[in-house]
């Protein structure tokens, strides 16, 4: 498996001031995932995968207040605690989109998103899933039944700048999902050392990488 992203341009603000004590509570909505459409990234994801997953979503996650997003561009399928700026409050399919609302929470990254809608800022967000890819006939990467959502949103300043270009599959890395969490798997190194091993050093350098690989998942 691998780490997907999307980026979707733009959110709309919610912004909402308790009339007893002042406080502005900040939302964010807006279209968090599509299907059947061809994405900048070139790739597809049918509406019955994605639809399947956005229920396991939203029962495990949304339903029980752990829908967490970021803010900025993680590189893992992890959600980083001490990086979380919103949680995830709904998500529901509209015509072939998934449109979505997030509260902004009063953490030290939600607080910067908050500034930054206060400041004018234009924001927008960027899913990030795990799952295989299938390469059809025209050349479109079609995503496939074992994608997982690791969140519907993560929150970035500006997704069509070019380094919000990220590539949606890391290269050279792999994921496995063992004893529920996501494993990082660096194929190439592994590769290395592997083929480069002379024939008596080969079976050691096997005995390292997999010793490496239960390190890792422990």
């Amino acid at each position: 498996m691998r780490l997907i992203k999307e980026h979707t341009e733009t959110v709309n603000y919610l912004i909402e001031e308790d009339k007893e004590t002042g406080k502005k509570n900040y939302n964010i909505e807006g279209v968090f995932l599509q299907s059947e459409i061809k994405n900048r990234n070139g790739r597809v994801y049918p509406v019955e995968i994605l639809d399947k997953e956005v229920k396991r979503y939203m029962k495990e996650n949304v339903k029980k207040n752990r829908a967490y997003g970021e803010l900025g561009h993680p590189d893992s399928p992890t959600i980083n605690l001490d990086r979380v700026s919103h949680m995830i409050k709904d998500l529901k399919l509209e015509g072939k989109d998934f449109v979505g609302k997030a509260k902004i929470m009063d953490t030290p990254y939600g607080k910067i998103v908050k500034s930054l809608i206060d400041e004018g800022a234009s924001l927008g967000v960027s899913s990030r899933g795990m799952g295989s890819l299938k390469t059809t006939k025209d050349g479109t990467s079609e995503v496939q039944k074992d994608f997982m959502l690791a969140t519907a949103a993560d929150i970035v300043a500006d997704p069509s700048a070019p380094d919000a270009f990220v590539r949606g599959v890391m290269e050279g890395k792999e994921w496995m999902f063992v004893d529920g969490k996501f494993v990082e798997q660096d194929i190439e190194a592994v590769k290395s050392s592997i083929t480069g091993a002379t024939r008596s050093q080969l079976e050691e350098a096997k005995l390292f990488a997999f010793a490496k690989f239960l390190k890792a998942i422990k």
